[in-house]
């Protein structure tokens, strides 16, 4: 995992808190001008980055929800095979504007899911609604895309613990990306411009021409070990392993939109939801 910062100081000590960010290579082709990409609507964790997170039908009057990884959950990192839903929380998160100025202070009342099986991901819900964010602060959230990301495509991942964003392209998918003792589905692996660290764990991947979050931000492979901790390896459909040291990945969420019904409400009986159930 990109650690909740476990020896995220020590990346930094090589990689350099003030080092430029990496700029996405240029496309052969220019469909769509960019969207300006920046760190309203991030938040940051006690040891992760996160955002405030809304899905196509969502309404402005529903409780806001914040997207993390798995692994940032508060109580520990869910076991293989287990889902969290409905569970109590108080977490506070610091809400951030466009410039990655601290805002306010957002809080929890619940983990509404939590899973480290097949995907790697906690969505919290807010005591607050979008409105109230909006009119408070001016801030909006972040729309998570319903639709499965395309190669190729120019991302940005937004640290909001760092106040950091890092540029690249999106390189490919994983079938299969294993990691200790989890395994999750269809990752989406960067280029190497994304050189992410300990404490970026749950930043939104933002695709830069939609400004929509196609995936969460949740590891990377850092010594060239296979398949060990902080060290995932890539199996494909024929079981053969390949190991890239100092490539991050993430998890797709265009598959998260179908479990949560009306009122931001999941329901994971819904028609078209693949998350894993408890």
């Amino acid at each position: 995992m990109n650690k909740p910062l476990l020896a995220a100081l020590s990346a930094l000590a090589v990689a350099g808190l003030g080092a430029t960010p990496a700029v996405a290579a240029p496309q052969h082709t220019a469909k769509a001008a960019a969207v300006t990409v920046n760190f309203a609507g991030t938040v940051s964790l006690s040891n992760c980055s996160g955002s405030v997170i809304r899905f196509p039908s969502s309404a402005d009057t529903d409780p806001a929800l914040v997207m993390t990884n798995g692994h940032c959950l508060e109580t520990g990192f869910p076991e293989p095979g287990e889902v969290i839903t409905g569970q109590s929380s108080s977490r506070s998160f610091g809400l951030l504007n466009a410039s990655g100025s601290r805002v306010a202070t957002l809080r929890a009342n619940q983990v509404v899911y939590s899973t480290m099986t097949d995907t790697d991901v906690t969505i919290y819900r807010l005591t607050t609604t979008y409105a109230q964010i909006k009119s408070a602060y001016g801030i909006s959230p972040l729309t998570v895309n319903d639709t499965h990301p395309t190669a190729g495509t120019a991302i940005k991942v937004v640290s909001g613990y760092w106040k950091r964003t890092y540029s690249c392209n999106l390189d490919g998918f994983v079938y299969r990306l294993k990691e200790g003792d989890w395994t999750w589905k269809d990752s989406l692996r960067y280029t190497s411009s994304c050189n992410t660290i300990g404490g970026t764990s749950g930043s939104p991947v933002i695709d830069t021409t939609t400004g929509k979050v196609v995936a969460v931000n949740n590891t990377g492979n850092e010594d060239g070990e296979r398949c060990t901790e902080n060290n995932p390896c890539e199996v494909d459909e024929n079981g053969n392993v390949t190991v890239r040291q100092g490539i991050n990945y993430a998890e797709e969420t265009y598959q998260i939109p179908a479990c949560f019904t009306t009122g931001n409400k999941l329901n994971l009986s819904a028609a078209g939801c693949v998350l894993p159930k408890p």
